[in-house]
């Protein structure tokens, strides 16, 4: 049973890593999730401690990465559908990539840019409000890469620290 805990585990650490660039998944509670059947294996002392405070940070970070977007995109004049235009070419940029890794950046800025330009005739206004809605876009991925790629850091490490009675038959 704890071989199929780990196992579930890692995939969840992974599925919240790619959740941190897509929008409909929530990529630090999933990952938490991974780390949470980690410590339920029999293997693995339980640290409530260390499941609360990783927990009550992926919860945070899911609420920043709504308020940063937003912040942003009032700090810069943008609106809402400038906001709506960076998740569109996110979506565009991951479904179908055709400026490769490049167009993880230059998607979600030409959604926004669109997004503003609809809503606003001032193409000065749209560009400036474009920029901020893509920079809180970014800073929120960014922010959400980081915690799930420390916490996969969390699970490997202490998945190595138990080897010895995760795989008593290696």
């Amino acid at each position: 049973m704890d071989i199929v805990l780990l196992f579930l585990g890692f995939i969840l650490m992974l599925i919240g890593i790619l959740g941190s660039f897509l929008p409909i998944l929530p990529g630090p509670p999933i990952s938490w999730i991974g780390l949470l059947l980690l410590y339920l294996t029999k293997a693995v002392p339980q640290d409530w401690w260390l499941l609360g405070i990783t927990l009550g940070v992926a919860l945070i970070v899911v609420a920043l990465d709504y308020i940063i977007p937003a912040m942003g995109t009032k700090k810069f004049g943008g609106s809402k559908a400038g906001m709506i235009g960076t998740t569109i070419g996110l979506l565009v940029a991951l479904f179908f990539p055709i400026l490769g890794p490049l167009g993880i950046i230059i998607w979600p800025f030409a959604g926004a840019l669109i997004g503003e330009l609809l809503n606003k005739a001032d193409k000065k206004t749209a560009t400036k409000a474009a920029f901020g809605s893509f920079l809180g876009f970014l800073t929120g991925t960014f922010l959400k890469f980081l915690v799930t790629v420390i916490f996969l850091g969390m699970f490997v490490s202490v998945a190595w620290e138990h080897k010895a009675t995760l795989f008593p038959f290696f």
